[in-house]
């Protein structure tokens, strides 16, 4: 679920908040400057979110810290240790965790309830205990059957989403979408969309949509009258007529532009099995983007190889020479067993 950043459609970045008509998963130890409006909010572990929460379900999870306020149109649950900086709504059932501070207090039409982990846990052990000695397999495997969520926004773990820049290790996946702010992740697909700022990553796809900036990756696909009000600056760059780039294009091992152009595969499944060649490639490129030059980092590539293969010639020689001694001293050895069966014949 969590293994790649998704914008879904008709998302929008307003001034103060980020509005999904679908669900919400905010990855753990992410940072979000917005708040957010969606129908279902799922917030994990020490996120830092600027702005409001308001869902027809608001999870929250521990050491979590909300700087507006949290309104949930049914139940709700806030983790221990999590701080919210303005009021907590709840029109259903609250489940609220220890030393959770409320600023501006709270209201629940519902029925409240104060966690404590250990008696949870206990029973969820017995409860699971009981149906494997009933035989009720079905159930238990229901109890562990991934949540379905409705066309989620989901920022993955370690995610930041600010109005300058949104960013997270993971791929991400914008479709019919405006999105505000400098986006920059492993690879990156972008349908129909448009982009107020740069998009970098390594491979990049372009699908129908306007980029207001600069795009930069490994390799760069722009197809469906894609539009690049910037420049582009990549290994390989792959074009199709009808689209258009307002600045310069940069390919260092070429410019492709074609009727048509042909995507690797589907969606951002674009790390099939590589070859060799293509591996150390991307080796390369990794230690560029870390800030060393390309020439700089092929040069330091070629010696440690060269270095590696004389080591590899130094160690063959040296088994050489130690096979030849071992030879020669079995040799001598033979030699001397057959001078003394001589002597004691010359003896006897």
């Amino acid at each position: 679920m969590l293994e790649k950043f998704v914008i879904p459609e008709n998302t929008k970045f307003e001034e103060k908040n980020i509005v999904v008509e679908g669900d919400a998963i905010i990855g753990a130890n992410s940072n979000l400057s917005y708040g957010v409006i969606a129908k279902k909010i799922v917030v994990g572990d020490k996120t830092s979110i600027d702005g409001d929460l308001i869902g027809e379900e608001v999870r929250v999870g521990e050491w979590c810290n909300v700087r507006g306020n949290i309104t949930s149109n049914n139940d709700a649950y806030i983790g221990e240790f999590t701080t919210i900086g303005g009021k907590l709504t709840v029109y259903g059932d609250l489940e609220i965790g220890r030393n959770v501070r409320i600023k501006d207090g709270f209201e629940a039409k519902g029925l409240i309830t104060i966690q404590d982990p250990l008696p949870i846990i206990m029973f969820i052990f017995l409860y699971i205990l009981e149906l494997l000695r009933l035989g009720r397999l079905e159930d238990i495997e229901k109890l562990f059957e991934e949540e379905k969520f409705e066309t989620p926004f989901i920022a993955p773990e370690n995610s930041i989403v600010t109005i300058e820049k949104i960013e997270t290790r993971k791929d991400m996946e914008i479709v019919g979408s405006r999105v505000l702010g400098n986006l920059r992740a492993k690879n990156v697909l972008i349908e129909s969309s448009e982009i107020f700022g740069s998009v970098r990553g390594k491979d990049i796809v372009l699908d129908g949509c306007k980029v207001h900036g600069a795009v930069e990756g490994r390799t760069v696909y722009i197809v469906n009258g894609s539009e690049v009000v910037g420049y582009i600056k990549a290994e390989k760059v792959y074009m199709e007529e009808k689209c258009c780039v307002e600045g310069s294009i940069i390919g260092r091992q070429g410019v492709w532009i074609k009727p048509t152009v042909e995507l690797p595969t589907e969606g951002l499944e674009m790390q099939v099995e590589k070859t060799k060649d293509e591996k150390a490639e991307e080796g390369i490129l990794e230690k560029v983007e870390d800030g060393e030059s390309l020439e700089s980092v092929e040069i330091k590539e070629k010696e440690s190889i060269e270095e590696k293969d004389k080591g590899e010639v130094k160690v063959k020689e040296i088994e050489d020479k130690n096979t030849k001694n071992t030879k020669i001293n079995d040799q001598v050895v033979e030699d001397v067993g057959v001078e003394e069966r001589e002597v004691q014949k010359d003896v006897s």
